[in-house]
């Protein structure tokens, strides 16, 4: 069964009112494009699936993400897309998945993206791994408690940039950008996000910016 806190979230995602700065452009240029938020019940409690992608790849080189990629012209809208790509990235068995509903359309500059993010709850889990190694070198399932736990976060401050934005520590990975600015929200959402230290600031790390420099 789908839990409360999920459909929670779903149902208010509709009302979720996207900052300024994500909001995707009136005219509707951007490449539509969708990412799954696998959501799921681990040993250590619930857990969502990210992927880590290739630090060959040109555009977010080893930035830990959701699955995810570009609407085909074969699918189901965004969730179609998210599913296939999870499927591709991941060996992610469709058949496990209940999709709960989408967020609204996010816009992300530096690759030109439309992107939806489709809310799941992964009910009957399987083996996962890194099936596309050319896109993606690893898969994690991380708990939801390390995500919210206090020593775990912080916030970048990018180069060029005054503000610092939201980033996460998990499993010898650095959640930062798209990613972590949609955890975020949605840890805050769901009640799960603890008291943490925002004034915990670090510079973007120089090998973290050499490989997203790259697109």
């Amino acid at each position: 069964m789908v839990p409360g806190w999920l459909t929670d979230l779903a149902a208010g995602a509709v009302r979720t009112r996207v900052p300024a700065a994500l909001r995707p452009p009136a005219n509707g240029d951007g490449r539509r494009a969708a990412v799954l938020l696998l959501f799921g019940e681990g040993p250590e409690g619930p857990d969502i699936l990210l992927i880590q992608r290739s630090s060959k790849g040109r555009v977010h080189a080893g930035q830990p993400a959701f699955p995810g990629g570009g609407l085909d012209p074969e699918d189901d809208g965004p969730i179609g897309a998210a599913l296939r790509e999870a499927e591709e990235e991941t060996g992610l068995d469709p058949q496990g998945v209940e999709v709960v509903g989408t967020m609204p359309e996010l816009y992300v500059m530096r690759s030109d993206n439309r992107v939806t993010p489709v809310l799941a709850w992964w009910h009957t889990p399987c083996a996962v791994h890194a099936a596309s190694p050319d896109e993606v070198e690893a898969v994690e399932r991380i708990p939801i408690a390390e995500l919210v736990d206090p020593a775990n976060r912080l916030r970048l401050r990018y180069p060029a940039g005054a503000s610092s934005h939201p980033a996460f520590r998990v499993r010898g990975l650095l959640v930062w950008g798209f990613t972590a600015g949609v955890l975020d929200g949605v840890l805050a959402a769901t009640g799960f996000e603890l008291p943490w230290d925002r004034s915990r600031i670090e510079d973007l790390p120089p090998e973290v910016l050499d490989l997203a420099a790259r697109g």
